[in-house]
């Protein structure tokens, strides 16, 4: 963020901070282990202010733990040792018009598979209402730019003192992604605001430590969701399911979701409460009236409305007796953002809790 705006520090705790920082921050050669490459882009929350690093220091450590070789990319370069690769394209005060002109020469020169996208936080001033189509037009120069991407586009974090404004401005970014989507683009809603609240901020703007780690969960759940995006190919194909219910069947379900004027988040955990392995799986469930579903990771789901079917996937086919798998979904309503009241594994119903 602008500095001058929206952060003033003390000397002594200026002095802690850098202190603290056991790589040089700023532009530097690019650090290159032949992996996926993948470009953060944005602000200073990209770059990581107040914890130098930021959500690209626990990103990087659980893809790698999932096998993931991955190569950040961009023209800025800082965070700690624990960080193995420290590229990146974060600039600290940076509105969307500032990204959208520099972004062509940023994308030509690293040519990334990947793109995660947070910015629009230092457009939050004054009238805010021309920051969608800014942001939109920035989309559209990235994908232009390099049609082969995946681009994550995330709703901005919380801000103390320009709530209302954050709130308006998170409200429109669905609708511009998913219109991109429609288009053929290879564009993805990342819901940022929800995994945050207030008491992650060290200043009112900006994560702590805790606020980068949930931003880092939230980037590799999207990811995660888009195989190809960090390797691995197509998605993952489905497996028939069993013709009849495994014996002794048993299932529970858990349901969260973060909502928003028009769209939701749904996370939904499935147990096998039974005394047999489950293998192949079909979770049965009917959305409220006005929910539609726009993408879906660990599961692929058909219909998109009303009565849905869940199919596992190739990697999550088999539940073994007191274990689970976690599907989820993004959806849009026009109202009623409630749970499906009822589920079906194979055809037993399923317990809620």
């Amino acid at each position: 963020m602008r500095r001058s705006r929206l952060s003033v520090w003390a000397a002594g705790a200026t002095a802690a901070l850098l202190a603290a920082v056991s790589i040089s921050t700023g532009s530097a050669s690019a650090e290159s282990n032949g992996g996926v490459r993948v470009m953060p882009l944005g602000d200073s929350i990209t770059d990581g202010f107040n914890v130098p690093g930021g959500y690209r220091i626990d990103l990087w450590q659980k893809l790698v733990a999932d096998g993931h070789r991955i190569d950040f990319v961009g023209s800025q370069f800082n965070g700690p040792a624990s960080l193995a690769d420290h590229d990146h394209e974060g600039h600290s005060g940076w509105t969307i018009a500032q990204i959208d002109a520099n972004v062509v020469n940023w994308l030509r020169a690293t040519t990334p598979r990947t793109v995660l996208l947070h910015i629009g936080t230092n457009d939050m001033y004054g009238d805010t209402s021309g920051a969608p189509s800014r942001l939109s037009a920035l989309i559209d120069r990235i994908t232009t730019t390099a049609p082969n991407a995946d681009v994550f586009v995330a709703t901005i974090i919380p801000r103390a003192d320009r709530d209302a404004q954050v709130r308006a401005y998170n409200a429109t970014i669905p609708g511009i992604v998913q219109s991109k989507a429609a288009a053929g683009r290879r564009v993805h809603l990342v819901d940022m605001f929800s995994a945050l609240t207030l008491g992650d901020l060290a200043d009112g703007v900006h994560p702590n430590a805790t606020g980068y780690r949930k931003m880092a969960a939230v980037w590799h759940t999207a990811l995660r969701a888009v195989p190809g995006s960090i390797g691995g190919g197509t998605p993952p194909t489905t497996s028939p399911p069993p013709s009849t219910p495994p014996p002794s069947a048993g299932c529970r379900v858990t349901y969260a979701a973060n909502a928003w004027n028009t769209g939701l988040t749904a996370t939904v955990t499935v147990a096998n409460t039974g005394s047999a392995t489950v293998d192949g799986w079909t979770l049965a469930f009917t959305l409220p009236g006005g929910q539609a579903i726009t993408s879906g990771w660990n599961a692929s789901y058909a219909p998109t409305s009303g009565a849905v079917t869940a199919r596992n996937v190739s990697y999550n086919g088999t539940i073994a007796p007191n274990a689970s798998v976690e599907i989820g979904w993004q959806a849009t309503h026009t109202g009623d953002a409630g749970r499906p009241p009822s589920f079906t594994l194979n055809g037993a119903v399923c317990s809620i809790g």
